[in-house]
């Protein structure tokens, strides 16, 4: 422990790009995200430890107020960039709703069977009864279930 003092009591800028390099290393191990501005931050107080001479506590407070401010910052005006507007993004079923199909066999009772997006689905629906080979639309997604209306 010694040895560690002594090595940042003469050179606090390597200590604190070192804390970078592990916070940066863990973040691209999980891909959180959080640990971005940490690493940051600590490599901000590392510069600046390298061009003022600054004591530990200083140091400490302000690599935790960089980083809190920085966590906010990116989550306020990142997130809504980052996220964008494609909630169905990862949910192939979602991006059925408004896809064009064909009717495979004759609905009884509001249920039946469609071909949409190359595969076939059961169906509910809305609407009047369409014929076989009639096309429809996807107007949403229950499970493994579509409701459609005829066109």
């Amino acid at each position: 422990m010694d040895a560690l003092t002594s090595f940042y009591a003469m050179h606090p800028f390597w200590v604190w790009l070192a804390l970078a390099a592990i916070f940066l290393a863990i973040e691209v191990g999980t891909g959180s995200g959080w640990l971005l501005w940490p690493a940051a931050s600590s490599a901000v107080v590392g510069l600046l430890a390298l061009a003022l001479p600054m004591n530990l506590p200083v140091e400490i407070a302000l690599f935790a107020i960089l980083t809190i401010a920085t966590t906010y910052l990116a989550r306020r005006f990142l997130r809504p960039v980052l996220e964008g507007d494609a909630p169905d993004l990862n949910d192939p079923l979602l991006r059925l709703i408004g896809r064009d199909g064909e009717v495979l066999s004759t609905f009884e009772a509001g249920v039946g069977r469609v071909f949409v997006d190359g595969k076939e689905w059961q169906a509910r629906l809305e609407g009047g009864p369409p014929l076989p080979g009639q096309r429809i639309q996807v107007v949403g997604v229950d499970g493994a279930t579509l409701t459609v209306r005829a066109y």
